[in-house]
Formats: structure tokens, sequence, C-alpha cells
């Protein structure tokens, strides 16, 4: 694939993202989700949005399909 191609590819799949701040909601979230499974700062936080926006995680960590609060679905990369 050209880097054209890529590029449209990758401006394609952006443009279906949804870019959230970091609200107290997410803040709140964030802490009571890495208390409850010790989660490192980056994944609580990454929960954390996925809970406040009632979105399915896609992941290929296995271990936050621990966290009962989300959906997460495992992916193979």
């Amino acid at each position: 694939m050209n880097g054209f191609g890529r590029s449209f590819k990758v401006q394609q799949f952006l443009s279906q993202i949804t870019v959230i701040g970091i609200d107290e909601t997410v803040k709140n979230y964030t802490i009571a989700l890495r208390k409850k499974y010790r989660l490192k700062l980056p994944d609580a936080m990454v929960c954390a949005s996925a809970l406040s926006t009632n979105s399915v995680l896609l992941s290929n960590d296995t271990q936050l399909s621990r966290v009962t609060e989300i959906t997460v679905d495992t992916v193979q990369i």
C-alpha cells in the first residue's frame, strides 16, 4: 500500500474516533477502578473513559477483562 493509501485509511479510522476530555467523572472512575483492581494509572484511565462513555473497550490486554464495570473485547494484534 502506498503512502496515500495508508494516509487515507488512517484518516478514515480516525474519523470514527471520539476524543473525550478528562473530566471529574473520568477522574473519579479512574481512582475507583485503580483502587479496586490495582490497575496501573494508564489502564485505569482507559477503563474509566470507556465507563464514562458507556463504550466497549477494544484491547489486546486480557487483564482488563477482569474489570466488570465495562465490556472489554479482546483483540489480537
